[in-house]
């Protein structure tokens, strides 16, 4: 592609000469790995970065993941209008560990301007996009750089080191349908001894049409269901159409979802996450940590005319300060539905 890297130039030729896909003759498929990382800690988040090539565009059209849920604990792909540091990889657990430790640069994965591009987690399985759809990256695009994260959850014997990462599969042939990914986020906090719901939501306020495809689930070991929805206004009330719905402890890969009808201006996008922390004794916070939650929908979609949205994500506070029913616009909630697998 394309990407700087850290490839000197030939071998970088030489890769892109025998990386053809046999399905397609101008599809490639670019290595995007740790450089041999040595985890020396628990809970230990990486990243790592390339440049785009500034006069080119290209278009990420799959992804393939190179890791297993033994080593990685999940890996999120970023894209970047700046990096905050040059270094082959830094420390960019930025709720982890509050102050650095010394031996590594710490920072966030992106300068202002990020977007999410990819999540995997739990032996997910490789993601091809619809056909003539493709993220845009580098001349074009906001995107000037990718930043592979990486969530280590148990630190390295001292001489092992790991190169997980993702093969991305690429075009130069311009794709007509551009992709996104919005990121719906729920905080809060979970009490113990209790079945407890994450809610987000966030309205639509852009003059676009966006075409749902795709959905991922998250959370740590307390969630049970995660479930998405593109909440609607007629005749005075609210209609629910569910997106997506998932048990987050299974493969967290993207699913294709359940209803591909247009999201429009003004219509809602609302998840909710429900916990059980029947089994807990404490209450749980919020953080990046194993001993942590998180509350995350991932809606993967595309436009067919003009750019993306400029949200990448939205997020509400959580229990014990937000949810679905305090807030007044939203009626005909379906608790049950959302709550459950079946």
């Amino acid at each position: 592609m394309v990407f700087g890297h850290m490839f000197s130039l030939l071998v970088f030729v030489v890769f892109l000469t025998f990386s053809k896909l046999s399905w397609c003759s101008d599809l490639r498929k670019y290595p995007f790995m740790m450089p041999d990382i040595h985890p020396y800690k628990d809970d230990f988040y990486v990243c790592t970065s390339m440049e785009m090539v500034p006069e080119k565009n290209f278009y990420i059209v799959g992804f393939q993941p190179n890791a297993t849920m033994n080593v990685v604990h999940h890996m999120l792909l970023f894209g970047c209008s700046d990096i905050p540091t040059k270094e082959p990889y830094w420390d960019c657990g930025e709720m982890a560990d509050s102050e650095p430790d010394g031996r590594l640069t710490k920072a966030s994965p992106c300068q202002p301007g990020s977007h999410v591009i990819y999540a995997w987690a739990r032996n997910a399985k490789t993601l091809q996009l619809p056909e003539d759809v493709g993220f845009l990256v580098g001349k074009d695009s906001p995107i000037k750089y990718l930043v592979l994260q990486i969530h280590y959850s148990k630190k390295f014997p001292s001489s092992q080191t790991d190169s997980s990462g993702l093969f991305l599969v690429y075009t130069e042939r311009p794709q007509s349908k551009l992709a996104a990914v919005l990121l719906l986020v729920a905080g809060g906090r979970i009490p113990p001894k209790e079945i407890t719901y994450m809610d987000v939501e966030c309205r639509m306020t852009e003059n676009k049409v966006l075409h749902p495809f795709a959905y991922r689930t998250h959370t740590h070991s307390l969630g049970r269901v995660v479930s998405g929805y593109r909440v609607t206004r007629e005749n005075g009330m609210n209609h629910w159409h569910l997106l997506g719905k998932r048990d987050p402890l299974t493969p967290q890969m993207f699913y294709p979802v359940f209803d591909r009808t247009p999201i429009m201006q003004g219509d809602k996008i609302a998840a909710r996450c429900t916990m059980d922390s029947s089994s807990r004794d404490r209450y749980t916070e919020i953080g990046q940590t194993n001993n942590d939650e998180m509350c995350n929908f991932y809606l993967m979609y595309y436009v067919k005319d003009g750019s993306p949205l400029e949200m990448t994500s939205c997020y509400d506070m959580g229990p014990p300060n937000s949810d679905w029913s305090k807030n007044s616009d939203l009626d005909h909630i379906p608790h049950e539905e959302a709550s459950s697998l079946y």
